[in-house]
């Protein structure tokens, strides 16, 4: 767990299935609060991821402010720290994707993660997190898809622990569970 900084930034984590809501569900729970910052951490690298971001991107305001950030996370609330009052961090499990591909060892994400959460921290920021709970799905068939459900299990945990607010999103409708 990493040391609390509790008192200065505002950390929400939502979590949800695949097309859960989970996005929408943070977008209103991030407010109306300007300024405000949207933090995407999908890449375009096919048409279908494409066409799902551009979704993502019709859904928001045109006040929201988007940031393609797809590995340096706390580099850039470090860059940021003072500038936005909202951060709607999108996703985290491709985050870890990412990170993976970049072939990290789950320690070294681990530690990544606590960096993250302590630049999370250092902000002022009202700040929503948006990650997939891949622990409620099937199991899956080969072992690397299952090293990684657990690892983002172990993130998703990291992130909860540390959050002043957690939600699971169903069907759209969030449940407040901290």
């Amino acid at each position: 767990m990493v040391k609390s900084l509790k008192g200065r930034s505002r950390l929400i984590l939502v979590l949800g299935g695949a097309a859960s809501g989970k996005s929408q569900a943070a977008l209103g729970l991030a407010g109306q609060v300007r300024p405000r910052a949207f933090v995407a951490t999908g890449q375009a690298l096919d048409r279908e991821m494409k066409v799902r971001i551009e979704r993502h991107r019709a859904t928001r305001s045109p006040d929201w402010e988007t940031a393609e950030v797809p590995v340096n996370l706390a580099k850039w609330f470090d860059e940021n720290k003072y500038i936005y009052h909202v951060v709607v961090l999108d996703c985290l499990t491709l985050w870890l994707s990412n990170l993976k591909g970049k072939r990290l060892s789950d320690s070294a994400i681990s530690d990544v993660m606590t960096n993250l959460l302590l630049a999370i921290r250092a902000t002022k920021a009202r700040v929503v997190i948006v990650s997939n709970e891949l622990g409620l799905g099937l199991v899956p068939v080969t072992k690397p898809v299952r090293a990684f459900r657990d690892l983002a299990g172990r993130i998703n945990q990291q992130v909860a622990a540390e959050a002043d607010e957690v939600y699971l999103t169903i069907s759209g409708l969030p449940l407040r569970l901290k």
